[in-house]
Parts: structure tokens; sequence; C-alpha cells
């Protein structure tokens, strides 16, 4: 065996063995905070679509328009609530 993979048994041995300790150190979260996480991702979408329904069909409402402002302020409001939830989830 050279001293290449040596080096790289030994490298693989230090990373298993620090992914051990980081196991244990930082156990997994708990059911219940996995289905917390899920419910805050999912408001942190639900709320900003639903408030661009209500402000798209006022706006809709007063101006006559149909659903010239109901349409896009759903997808913006989509977006806004993909975009705090990205980042929320990578927060965590």
């Amino acid at each position: 065996m050279t001293d290449e993979q040596k080096n790289h048994i030994a490298e693989a041995a230090r990373r298993s063995a620090d992914r051990d300790r980081l196991g244990k150190e930082t156990p997994e979260p708990s059911l219940g905070a996995r289905l917390g996480q899920i419910g805050i991702l999912g408001w942190a979408v639900v709320v900003p679509t639903l408030l661009g329904v209500v402000l798209g069909r006022t706006a809709d409402r007063a101006l006559g328009t149909g659903v010239f402002f109901t349409a896009p302020a759903i997808m913006i409001g989509a977006a806004i609530g993909f975009h705090a939830a990205w980042k929320w989830m990578h927060k965590q």
C-alpha cells in the first residue's frame, strides 16, 4: 500500500470520526419540531399569497378590471412568500 493510499484512508477515518462526533453533539430534531418547521414554511408562503389575492381583488373591484390586478398580485405574493421561506430555511 502506498503512502498516498494510507493518507487517503486516514483522512476518511478522520472525517468519519468527525461526523460521528457532530452527530452526538447536535442530535436530530424531534418529529414535532420538524412538523412545526413545515407549518412555518407553509404559512410563510400562504399568507403573502392570500394577501395578494385580497389586494388584487380590492383593486379589481374598485377599478372594474376583472382579474387584471388579481393575477399578478397572486404571483407577486407567492414570490415574496417563497423568498421568505427560502431565507428562513437557510437561516436554520
